[in-house]
């Protein structure tokens, strides 16, 4: 990764009884942009089956000291989160090829503690396999902050360090999807949010930021973001009528899932919108992702304009 390309993060699930080798994985994932979580014995179908976006699993083939634990453990996690790259960890080879057939199929890859150096070119290959310019990454962040800051009075917006994700999680009541069509990049942006509305008691009085109605605004906050991406991002020349290609989306909202019909990895944000004026009162957590799932050139990407006052004096935006 050069200069010129984003530092982001992603989260992993690490699953290992052994404690010996915890410090070795924590350094590998510190060097590699990895944000390492620990699953607790016990819990780990749980933490699969709520909503914690993950990039990929770090499995023990020998998990609480059973020969096939991590195998058995596998066949459980590929019911539930199919998408999810496994990564075993074995003791004595970093290969699959004594595993049968349908055995080697849970698993992207194998290695070992003696080979981190196989598991640094499978994170690349499986979670960071798209390269994104830091000038796209850090525009999305500042002009969906500027976005989301004209849609409320008095509110502190802070953005999580950006990250990509291999599952497909929705998070919240509401979500909102627009296509994106350029040259460089065909898909979706999508917005999700939790509904306050179906969780805070019945007042006369209203929310002054409006907070309560943000599941009714998550829709014109969407587009707004969208006009600003193609502001910034998408020449006015850039023939997007041309695409015609789609692949079909896939959403069970009883197992909050939605597919896009393919692999790809999807760049992440996590915005947190603190009210300024009703303290004790509830933060509002607002994901946004980008599925990049019909076209991804960053080569051909460049950055139209980086020019706010030019957005609000088109009317694209409107400040308070």
């Amino acid at each position: 990764m050069n200069d010129n390309d984003a530092q982001i993060v992603s989260k992993v699930l690490v699953i290992d009884s052994n404690k010996a080798v915890f410090t070795v994985i924590k350094l590998f994932c510190i060097e590699n942009n990895l944000v390492g979580l620990r699953a607790h014995r016990g819990n780990v179908m749980d933490i699969l089956k709520s909503n914690v976006d993950l990039g990929a699993i770090l499995l023990s083939e020998h998990y609480c000291g059973n020969p096939t634990g991590g195998v058995d453990l596998a066949r459980q996690i590929n019911r539930v989160r199919p998408e999810l790259p496994i990564f075993l960890r074995r003791d004595h080879t970093d290969e699959l090829d004594d595993l049968d057939p349908k055995t080697r199929k849970l698993f992207c890859a194998a290695y070992t503690i003696g080979s981190m150096f196989r598991l640094r070119r499978y994170v690349e290959e499986y979670i960071f396999s798209f390269v994104y310019p830091n000038v796209l990454v850090r525009g999305i962040k500042e002009l969906t902050e500027t976005v989301l800051a004209s849609q409320f009075a008095n509110i502190t917006v802070n953005c999580d360090t950006p990250y990509v994700v291999r599952d497909r999680i929705v998070c919240g009541e509401v979500f909102s999807l627009i296509p994106i069509e350029s040259s460089w990049c065909r898909g979706y942006m999508m917005m999700q949010t939790d509904d306050p509305a179906l969780r805070a008691p019945k007042t006369e009085d209203e929310d002054p930021n409006g907070f309560d109605k943000i599941a009714d605004r998550l829709s014109e906050i969407t587009n707004l973001i969208w006009g600003a991406f193609k502001h910034r991002f998408i020449a006015e020349d850039d023939n997007r009528g041309q695409f015609q290609t789609q692949v079909p989306m896939l959403i069970k909202l009883h197992e909050k899932f939605i597919s896009f019909g393919s692999n790809d990895p999807q760049l992440c944000y996590k915005y947190t919108l603190a009210n300024n004026n009703a303290e004790g009162k509830p933060s509002i957590h607002i994901y946004q992702r980008f599925v990049f799932n019909l076209n991804w050139s960053p080569d051909d990407f460049k950055e139209v304009t980086a020019s706010y006052e030019e957005l609000v004096d088109s009317g694209e935006l409107e400040l308070f």
